[in-house]
């Protein structure tokens, strides 16, 4: 069947764009949205199974499929305008790619994913992995102006604006944030731009964890005007104890104003990390998440955030925790088995606390779901959803799992 799959490909994309992976399955890597569109049709129409692959920086690239579709060859940036504080680059541009790019030209894109620099533009939007800048720019979707998407059955749809204004109707590109490929690929994207901040400071503070975890609560109630408020396991943050970094850019002026504010609050003793400091400790921090076969995240309150580390570290590790408790995001890399990543989530449940899988191995993606089961009424709704956008399915993607709790 892989020669069948391989010549049919073959004749579609053109020799160049085909290509076999290390288990000589057939390997799509087109260059533009109809070149997608064409590998999703024909999959469709011949009942063959697409596993999405993007740079396999983040999520393994093991998904049981009769062919692979990389989004390695949707590498351009089309347009970078930071006048208009817009851009639109395809799927396949890494991170670190454009942010060197905006640096140059005086633009910032405020996301700081989890994982490697390499990682994909689209795989950071498939995943929704925002990191400690949700915290003052909010999550991946809020950077999303619209875009290009490509459904199971080999439709190309465009959605949403590429200018910096509210759009009216429902926003399919967001649908895309956080759905893990399972209702299109997003192959371009219309993102929303900041001008280059003049001045960043990053602010440290070791401690026990429940005096760093008050006084963030306390540091919100002041309204800290913090880009990010991140409170990070001492292995993560190479320290002897628990450390709460905050990060605050603006002007010049504006970010001494809230550096006083933050060090007068409370009796914590604050390091206001040189440059090169700051610039490997958020390093470290990003990579942290690929330090474990799992990662998962979890919403929290920031009243609550003590209360779920308990929790993690009585059935799993606090070992690669990383939380902010103005964003609602708690953060747990490791290994388990499935057994104790059910327990975790149907205790985050009965407290109202929704867990999602961010990465995994198959088999445990497979067994365990990237979002579980759903609440009453929720699920027949991402089946009408999913039915949509990739009908049959063609998508290889655990949304729910193979048991339901």
């Amino acid at each position: 069947m892989s020669d069948a799959i391989l010549m049919r490909l073959r004749h579609a994309l053109g020799d160049a764009a085909v290509e076999q992976d290390a288990d000589g399955r057939p390997r799509a890597v087109p260059d533009s949205a109809d070149g997608v569109a064409q590998v999703c049709g024909l999959a469709h129409e011949q009942g063959w199974r697409i596993r999405v692959e993007d740079r396999g920086t983040w999520m393994p690239a093991d998904a049981p499929a009769d062919l692979a579709l990389s989004t390695s060859g949707l590498c351009r940036m089309v347009d970078v305008a930071p006048a208009d504080l817009v851009a639109t680059v395809e799927a396949g541009v890494s991170l670190g790619v454009f942010q060197r790019e905006l640096d140059r030209q005086g633009a910032w894109i405020a996301l700081d994913p989890p994982g490697r620099p390499e990682r994909s533009i689209g795989s950071i939007v498939a995943t929704g992995t925002a990191g400690p800048l949700r915290h003052g720019f909010g999550p991946v979707k809020d950077h999303i102006l619209g875009g290009t998407i490509v459904t199971g059955d080999g439709r190309i749809i465009k959605a949403g604006g590429s200018v910096v204004k509210n759009v009216a109707g429902y926003d399919l590109t967001k649908l895309q944030v956080g759905g893990f490929g399972a209702f299109g690929v997003v192959t371009q994207l219309h993102l929303r731009l900041r001008a280059r901040p003049a001045a960043r400071a990053t602010l440290l503070a070791l401690g026990k964890r429940d005096v760093l975890t008050h006084q963030a609560r306390a540091l919100m109630a002041e309204r800290l005007g913090a880009a990010a408020m991140e409170l990070f396991a001492p292995a993560i943050a190479g320290e002897a104890d628990w450390v709460l970094a905050i990060e605050l850019v603006g002007t010049a002026e504006s970010v001494a104003d809230e550096v006083a504010r933050a060090t007068a609050s409370g009796d914590l003793a604050w390091e206001r990390a040189d440059a090169e400091r700051s610039a490997a400790f958020w390093h470290a921090a990003e990579r942290a998440a690929t330090g474990g076969a799992i990662t998962f995240r979890l919403g929290v309150f920031a009243d609550g955030l003590d209360e779920i580390i308990d929790l993690l570290a009585e059935h799993l590790d606090t070992e690669l925790v990383s939380g902010g408790p103005g964003s609602g995001l708690l953060r747990w890399t490791g290994d388990a088995t499935v057994e104790k990543l059910k327990t975790v989530r149907r205790l985050a449940a009965e407290r109202e606390i929704p867990l999602t899988l961010e990465r995994a191995p198959w088999p445990i993606r497979h067994a365990f779901g990237h979002y579980g089961a759903y609440r009453e009424g929720v699920g027949a709704l991402v089946s009408k959803l999913r039915s949509t956008f990739d009908p049959d399915p063609t998508f290889a993607v655990a949304l729910e799992g193979i048991e339901h709790e």
